[in-house]
């Protein structure tokens, strides 16, 4: 339920209602819009709670939360979220583009093209440590060391680090050297590392599994929300179905139909999306038309000596021609870039 405090509440009104929303035995959300604030009241339904509630002389109105997902759900927060981290911000009319390699794999390499996607506009740096690969003999990251040149990279570019956490144990460590936690597309229904994350206070790039419906792809930020962090994006980085023409396929109907659903960002990987270089460009072009709130795209100085995703990785000079293109339609569509 959404409980709407009246205009002009006080924080001590909604403080008090908040204890008396847990005393009931459900999860209080406090969420301050423009113009009022409201509670979302999560937990399982009993008779009479509404009722109850709307008693209540702070409360204006009670209102029930239809979506499953109840915190992700513009029911709840009708005003859009920005995610920020550093000079990174990801919604609210910003474009927010996350550039690196898919793994980090010397220092030479990542200081290199921390420096050139800066140069091109990128506010945030991506880079992989940990790399959760499909064979045990592939190239696995270079784990903390890898951090460390991450944070190394930002400290010369400050550029915010986006880099992925594989599993709950990892995140105070990654956490440490990291601004954003990326949930990787296999571990999106990994209930204990959302949780995680989501007492880890830091902001959250979830991306959606391979085979994931939307209602289990925002029902898994919902985890990370329930946990009290509000700095969730949502990365749809393509789906598995029939076609072999390209690595995934990239339903780019995906931001509509999120920003018509949730007040989180929306950010698109054209890089997993596709597989293939030559198609990441106009799939960056075509996401910033559609709405997206960010991209994040694989860039290495040297493709074809990437350890890893070099089939798919930009150089730098594509991607600096990319960003000028995306540039144009965001300044068309009245946003940042």
């Amino acid at each position: 339920m959404i409980v709407v405090m009246k205009r002009g509440s006080s924080d001590d009104s909604v403080a008090v209602m908040v204890r008396r929303i847990e005393e009931m035995g459900l999860k209080a959300h406090v969420i301050q819009g423009t113009e009022r604030t409201v509670i979302a009241a999560v937990g399982e339904k009993r008779d009479g709670e509404r009722e109850t509630l709307e008693s209540y002389e702070e409360v204006d109105q009670v209102v029930p939360i239809l979506a499953p997902y109840k915190v992700a759900s513009l029911e709840t927060k009708p005003d859009p979220t920005v995610v920020t981290a550093r000079d990174l911000k990801i919604g609210g009319g910003h474009v927010g583009v996350i550039a690196g390699p898919c793994s980090v794999e010397s220092e030479e390499q990542i200081l290199t093209v921390a420096r050139q996607v800066k140069a091109a506009g990128a506010a945030g740096l991506r880079g992989g440590a940990f790399k959760p690969r499909t064979s045990p003999y592939a190239f696995q990251g270079l784990k903390e060391e890898g951090l460390k040149l991450l944070a190394m990279a930002r400290e010369e570019t400050g550029l915010a680090v986006v880099t992925e956490v594989m599993t709950p144990h990892h995140v105070d460590l990654v956490a440490e050297y990291t601004d954003v936690l990326q949930i990787g597309a296999r571990n999106m229904q990994n209930y204990h590392l959302l949780q995680a994350v989501g007492e880890s206070r830091k902001p959250v790039l979830l991306k959606r599994g391979a085979s994931a419906t939307m209602d289990e792809f925002l029902l898994a930020a919902e985890y990370i929300l329930d946990q009290g962090n509000t700095q969730v994006a949502l990365c749809e980085r393509g789906i598995r179905t029939f076609e072999t023409h390209t690595r995934f396929t990239l339903p780019l109907a995906s931001v509509a139909y999120l920003h018509e659903r949730t007040h989180l960002p929306v950010v698109i990987d054209p890089s997993h999306g596709t597989g293939i270089a030559s198609l990441v460009p106009p799939m960056c072009t075509a996401a910033v038309a559609a709405g997206a709130d960010g991209l994040i795209i694989e860039v290495h100085p040297d493709p074809h000596k990437a350890l890893s995703d070099g089939a798919q990785s930009l150089t730098p000079e594509a991607f600096a021609g990319t960003m000028e293109q995306c540039r144009k339609v965001a300044v068309a569509l009245d946003k940042s870039l």
